[in-house]
């Protein structure tokens, strides 16, 4: 018996997944894959991405996919992306060559010139775009990429040169050769949605278009290279897939209708479509959004101001956005760099095995500090050793820290919209560790809810295009799909609950600006 199904690609910072889902947003069986790849650390501070090697990953899942489920090609009614959002690609649209690797959002060389922004430009950038000026966002990294790739501002001139977020690199890819195309000068559908383009440090959140004036104070970057803007769900479809796509499907041409940012999809597939609806990502950082219905709301407190999603031209809804860069990085470096434990999972019954962290606290600042900090010269550190901290310890105080950050942005949020969060919506890899949701609904005096379908990112792509194509019909049978796997009730005394958070924050203060203080170790001078 046939059944018809919605493609999700959810391409993120460690690997790309594809996966099938199902009217009742659960997914086929067997229906998805996952590979990882490659990640480049150049210089400190630096991280880099083969964006070949990611597409032709891509490419492998979905072929992966349909060998497993045995689904029709005719079956899948549309395709989402999903995407590590600010990480950036340039590529020639004729030849479809990246001219350089992919420069990560975690990646932290364009420091100085967010210094010259902070000095200079703050208000107006947070004001256009919502964001406070970082490392982190996509601008300053094309920025860098002009002034330092040898003829690269030439060649954007002259059309031989593009950049995109890596949305854009995937359904360029996807499309590319399709005559449905409506960039057909690109040879690809060259598109990014709303919620994409609003984390580039380019884009005017309030005219949903790009700002000239923005990209002139970054380098004179050419709004012309960059791709064009489009609704999250888009009923007009932003291509079909082209020749060397379509070969994976039979020879049948499926149409892409839907494109998000990673975390804001997250939020979608946990079916966060009310105002004040808020949900946290567990993965390689950790990733707080709440919903802020169609107002922006100007932080106070080092959050950001982010398009959520779209089902229209011109219209937008918002979210607030607390964005913590590193922490399940954490435990891979536990795993690859202190070889601690062997595999990911061995941190849990390791961190369980210790009563408390001994007074130990880490502070994972890899590459800064994001929300509600700002300080891409924050380094990492771990405080209170003493002879008789233990590994149990060191990984107990690695799980507390993800939970410590998480209510940061907690408490910004509160500042900025008066709403204290009371349900958390929890999803990511480390979300599927019970202590660690225990320990963050202690320490947010906050219920913390996992879903029963946990890869939320891939399925928000899916439900944002099939309710371009009328897959699902409206929002509300998406929202009826929601359904939790468990709940977690705080257990910890208010007391207890202070004195661990103020010692935390004492332990942040310490990391604050370090890479000020060596900055010819971190390649600074």
């Amino acid at each position: 018996m046939s059944e018809r199904v919605v493609m999700s690609i959810d391409q993120g910072t460690t690997g790309s997944r594809v996966s099938l889902y199902r009217h009742d947003g659960t997914p086929h069986p067997d229906g998805w894959c996952y590979v990882e790849h490659s990640q480049a650390y150049p210089k400190p501070g630096w991280v880099e991405h083969d964006p070949l090697e990611i597409w032709l990953n891509v490419k492998r899942c979905i072929r992966s996919v349909l060998e497993k489920t045995r689904v029709k090609p005719v079956e899948i009614v549309a395709i989402g992306v999903a995407n590590q959002r600010e990480t950036i690609v340039a590529w020639n649209p004729k030849t479809g060559r990246p001219v350089s690797n992919a420069i990560v959002w975690q990646d932290r060389r364009t420091a100085k010139l967010v210094d010259y922004l902070r000095e200079n430009y703050l208000n107006e950038i947070v004001e256009k775009t919502g964001l406070i000026p970082d490392s982190y966002f996509s601008s300053t990294k094309i920025w860098w990429m002009l002034e330092n790739i040898q003829g690269l501002r030439e060649k954007a001139l002259k059309g031989e040169a593009v950049f995109g977020t890596i949305d854009t690199w995937i359904i360029w890819n996807l499309t590319n050769g399709s005559p449905d195309v409506q960039t057909p000068e690109f040879n690809g559908a060259f598109v990014t949605d709303y919620s994409n383009a609003s984390r580039t440090m380019l884009f005017n959140i309030h005219r949903l278009a790009w700002d000239e004036g923005l990209a002139e104070i970054q380098g004179k970057i050419p709004v012309e290279a960059l791709a064009m803007p489009r609704p999250s769900s888009d009923k007009n479809i932003y291509g079909w897939t082209g020749p060397e796509a379509s070969s994976i499907f039979g020879g049948t041409s499926k149409p892409v209708t839907g494109d998000a940012g990673d975390q804001q999809a997250a939020l979608l597939g946990q079916a966060g479509f009310e105002p004040y609806d808020v949900k946290c990502t567990y993965g390689t950082g950790n990733f707080i959004l709440m919903n802020t219905g169609e107002r922006t709301v100007r932080s106070k407190t080092g959050l950001l101001a982010t398009v959520l999603y779209s089902v229209e031209p011109g219209k937008a809804v918002y979210a607030i956005e607390g964005s913590v860069f590193i922490t399940g990085a954490a435990i891979q470096w536990l795993r690859d760099g202190l070889k601690i434990i062997e595999v990911s999972g061995e941190v849990n019954p390791l961190a369980e095995a210790a009563e408390d962290t001994g007074g130990t606290y880490f502070i994972p600042a890899f590459t800064g500090l994001g929300a509600p900090y700002w300080d891409p010269y924050a380094r990492g550190m771990m405080i209170g050793l003493t002879r008789g901290t233990s590994r149990r310890h060191i990984a107990r105080a690695v799980l507390e820290s993800i939970a410590y950050l998480t209510r940061d942005v907690a408490e910004a949020m509160f500042n900025d919209t008066g709403r204290k969060v009371e349900t958390l919506k929890a999803d990511g890899g480390a979300a599927r560790s019970d202590f660690l949701l225990q320990f963050q609904a202690d320490i947010l005096d906050a219920t913390v809810v996992r879903p029963m379908v946990q890869e939320t990112t891939s399925l928000g792509a899916a439900y944002l295009a099939g309710l371009a194509v009328g897959f699902w019909r409206d929002i509300g049978e998406v929202k009826n799909n929601w359904r939790m796997e468990r709940e977690f009730k705080p257990l910890m005394s208010q007391d207890t609950r202070e004195k661990l958070y103020r010692g935390w924050k004492a332990a942040v203060k310490r990391s604050l600006g370090w890479a000020r203080e060596v900055p010819w170790a971190y390649g600074y001078e």
